[in-house]
């Protein structure tokens, strides 16, 4: 695949992007005369992503926000929580004194994916291109919704990060627009996908089944688009930024991000603790600590995902999950008329979090356990079919340094993703 080449920059392993050269690239991408009276909507993910989303939407306001007719901002939440005011004054680093001052005629916007209203429908992708864009896994029309808001605008401005990622294989890109502003239905169909392919077979690849439909998607949407695609580095810094369309520069970030975010291992862990951070806030999201290390952990192992601070399983989708709990592919694929009717994107997201695994004769067998060290209390973990164990009797320094004797310690999970360094046949080897 050809692809148009994007502008930007990349650091040297020893250095940064810089503040000067991200105003740079704005620049050389957004000629200000090109955005005089336009209306522009620039959309960034919610503060689930690692990303210096402020410094973007700061020098993009400095560059054209005098000269166009409206530069709002919406949250590509995709099935996330909506974000306060406050919430979204800290995602784009602004003060109050700032948003009631300088960004006081920027709107900003929620995502709102389960408000049919809100939606916008652009089109349908017939059965059989979705069969040829899933190899064949799949032959179905898939209608594609959009928040109705972008059709307001004369430019998309797309800001986001590009990591390994377990349903798509890299984020960024089209991604923000699908399900970052998407409908459910294109939403749960590619979740779907992503889980019958499996995490492992899917995470840190680039060309994926679900890449092509996501782009497909992406292609519906009518009104111009630029994105600018970051890869920050585990320290935050800024290892390159490239602005293009949503495919070159995705293509391009997602080069560079597979060398800066995935570690290779000699030799599987037959123990991980697995620390989710503070901006993931319930299980929907905390799931990465499982799905960047699932390639990791050894066959009978276990991985405890310590988060003491997350009580949730998930706001919007607890109810299924309660119902459901989590189970491997084959737990629902053997069983499909009796799950089939559930939100195929829930479905996804329990595979994911419980791993790979069989269902034979009607008896679940585990690749490798799943434990819950959390706030979620005992009674519900096992109902939901997740290990527990008490997060006040877990010492993360008890696990450190201790990679010979086959137990990992992972104190900021969910973005970095973890390979052998031979693979084994599930994960692509």
């Amino acid at each position: 695949m050809t692809l148009p080449a994007p502008l930007g920059f990349r650091a040297a392993p020893d250095a940064a992007v810089s503040p000067a050269q991200v105003a740079q690239l704005v620049a050389d991408a957004c000629p200000a005369k090109d955005y005089l009276g336009r209306r522009v909507l620039l959309i960034v993910p919610d503060g689930t992503r690692t990303a210096p989303v402020g410094l973007l939407f700061q020098t993009l306001f400095a560059q054209f926000g005098g000269v166009t007719a409206a530069l709002d901002v919406m949250i590509a939440l995709g099935t996330h929580q909506p974000m306060s005011e406050a919430a979204i004054c800290g995602r784009l680093e602004i003060s109050e004194a700032d948003r009631a001052g300088r960004y006081r005629g920027v709107r900003f916007l929620n995502h709102e994916w389960d408000n049919p209203a809100a939606l916008r429908e652009l089109g349908t992708i017939p059965a059989a291109e979705i069969s040829a864009l899933t190899d064949g896994r799949f032959a179905m029309d898939v209608p594609v919704h959009v928040n109705r808001r972008l059709l307001d605008y004369d430019q998309l401005v797309i800001v986001g990060p590009v990591f390994p990622h377990e349903v798509v294989g890299f984020s960024g890109g089209n991604k923000y627009l699908f399900p970052g502003v998407g409908g459910p239905a294109i939403l749960n169909f590619f979740h779907w996908l992503g889980a019958v392919v499996t995490n492992p077979m899917i995470i840190g690849n680039k060309w994926t089944p679900v890449r092509r439909v996501v782009d497909r998607a992406g292609a519906m949407v009518p009104v111009p688009k630029l994105c600018f695609a970051l890869v920050v580095r585990p320290d935050k810094s800024l290892a390159a930024a490239y602005a293009g369309t949503p495919e070159s520069a995705w293509d391009a970030a997602s080069e560079v991000s597979r060398e800066v975010h995935i570690t290779r291992k000699p030799r599987p862990f037959r123990t991980i603790l697995s620390c989710a951070p503070p901006m993931y806030d319930e299980l929907w999201t905390g799931g990465k600590a499982m799905y960047k290390l699932e390639p990791v952990l050894a066959d009978g192992g276990e991985l405890i995902i310590h988060a003491p601070h997350i009580t949730e399983i998930s706001v919007a989708h607890g109810r299924v999950l309660r119902e459901v709990g989590y189970h491997c592919r084959d737990f629902f694929l053997k069983q499909w008329d009796r799950y089939k009717h559930h939100p195929w994107g829930v479905l996804a997201h329990s595979c994911h979090v419980y791993g790979l695994g069989t269902y034979e004769g009607g008896v679940e067998t585990p690749r490798a356990r799943v434990t819950l060290a959390t706030g979620i209390p005992e009674e519900l973990c096992r109902r939901i079919n997740l290990g527990y164990r008490d997060p006040a009797s877990i010492r993360p320094e008890d696990f450190a340094h201790r990679e010979e004797e086959g137990v990992l310690l992972v104190p900021k999970a969910g973005e970095m993703l973890f390979h052998l360094e031979q693979k084994p046949a599930w994960a692509g080897g």
